[in-house]
């Protein structure tokens, strides 16, 4: 089964929520209700957008929430310099269109990612500067042969995610089939150079922070079909892309934002933080639902958390074998961000870098510029993704700082030693993550 991740591809990138809430759990000091119409597990984007709805059905809610503050992988860190870095999910594009009416709807704007300037290609120990080509997804500077076989098996995955149902990608006359082979066995078969067969990877760990062989081909295919909407079919271009594609554009502000201004409609008295469920237990006139922060009967339950955490839940009557497994066999995967923070996004002068990098080598083998709309500071999002984070989560943060500030250096230059301040993300080591 593959493993899901909120980040985006290779040309993208994610970025995280603004501050952390101030109010605690249920701020007004009332005690979790005896009772609600709808009890709803998890206050990401999902569990909040769906009590949205519900209370404006005037439906009684309550969002039980594991952590002291909402947003889940949607999260603004604060900095030293006053401002904010996303270290979280962080760019949105034209085909997420229920999320940019969502945006406009809650009062804010978004802005263009920076992608003015050449891409640094680090390959084979070589750094070579290279204008994206926007007829061919930015694909890089790869020799003919293995630019061909990229072509043909991003032809090919796009060819199959057309004909996927993104409701029930499993009915596909292939499904079984597809889900029995890796995404690694895929690359043997289309991409045997090795230039075709990395470009690829680095694709493959920067959409899913997943390697290739952890990732069956029916998730991948169907991954890409949900890259789509309801006028536009899924693409792997779609994904990777800029202009056009999923990290098009950035929240002014950050995207931390979208979930404050949901709690805020949604209201902090529908909203217990530090509340993390244990068991959901089901009776006749409904559910009985046990957190940290206390018990709550509820008529309905909404479970809005990602399916590999449902294993600390204990349900009663158990859920059905085939969820079980679901659940069990899901890991969430290895993600974090390294972000090193300047006086000033030096990369835009000089030699007039995007600040996009692509490597085979390094803590960071994918960057984007994460510097905010008034370029008031500079930042670089580098992504730490599969076996490099596993890696890192073994190391102390001083030492992970150190890795990847010398990876900046390397892309960059030495002005990427003169860091202001670091930014060190690991979602994995965090307990609800």
């Amino acid at each position: 089964m593959g493993r899901t991740t909120s980040f985006p591809a290779i040309w993208s990138g994610f970025t995280l929520l603004l501050a952390l809430f101030s109010f605690t759990y249920l701020s007004n000091g009332a005690a979790i209700p005896e009772c609600v119409d709808v009890a709803i597990i998890g206050a990401g984007l999902s569990g909040l957008t769906t009590a949205r709805y519900l209370l404006a059905g005037g439906k009684s809610v309550l969002i039980l929430e594991a952590r002291d503050r909402v947003g889940g992988k949607v999260f603004n860190r604060q900095l030293r310099n006053g401002g904010i870095t996303e270290v979280g999910a962080e760019f949105v594009g034209p085909a997420q269109d229920k999320l940019l009416q969502m945006i406009r709807e809650l009062g804010l704007t978004t802005f263009r990612t920076y992608n003015e300037g050449k891409t640094v290609l680090w390959r084979n120990n070589s750094r070579v500067l290279y204008a994206p080509d926007s007829q061919n997804t930015g694909a890089p500077p790869i020799p003919p042969q293995s630019l061909a076989q990229v072509a043909t098996a991003q032809e090919k995955l796009n060819a199959w995610a057309s004909e996927v149902n993104v409701q029930a990608p499993w009915n596909h006359p292939k499904a079984a089939e597809w889900d029995s082979k890796s995404f690694s066995q895929f690359l043997d078969l289309y991409a045997s150079l090795p230039d075709a067969r990395e470009l690829l990877t680095i694709v493959c760990k920067a959409i899913f922070s997943a390697e290739p062989r952890e990732l069956s081909l029916l998730y991948v295919i169907s991954y890409i079909a949900a890259a789509g909407n309801e006028n536009t079919k899924g693409t792997l271009g779609a994904l990777t892309a800029v202009q056009g594609g999923g990290q098009e554009s950035r929240v002014e502000g950050g995207t931390g934002l979208i979930p404050e201004r949901l709690a805020e409609v949604v209201g902090s008295k529908h909203i217990a933080l530090n509340a993390a469920v244990s068991s959901i237990t089901k009776k006749s006139h409904g559910y009985t639902i046990v957190s940290r922060a206390g018990t709550v009967e509820a008529k309905k339950v909404v479970v809005a958390m990602p399916p590999p955490l449902l294993k600390y839940i204990t349900f009663s009557p158990a859920l059905p074998r085939a969820r079980q497994n679901l659940n069990n066999l899901m890991t969430l995967p290895p993600i974090g961000k390294g972000i090193p923070i300047y006086s000033t996004p030096f990369w835009r002068t000089g030699e007039r870098l995007n600040g996009q990098v692509i490597s085979d080598r390094g803590s960071v083998k994918a960057t984007f510029d994460s510097s905010p709309a008034d370029a008031s500071f500079g930042a670089i999002l580098g992504f730490i993704l599969g076996d490099e984070m596993r890696a890192l989560d073994k190391l102390s943060p001083e030492e992970c700082q150190r890795l990847i500030v010398a990876d900046n250096v390397r892309y960059f230059g030495s002005k990427a030693a003169n860091v202001t301040e670091f930014v060190l993300q690991r979602w994995d080591l965090e307990e609800w993550s």
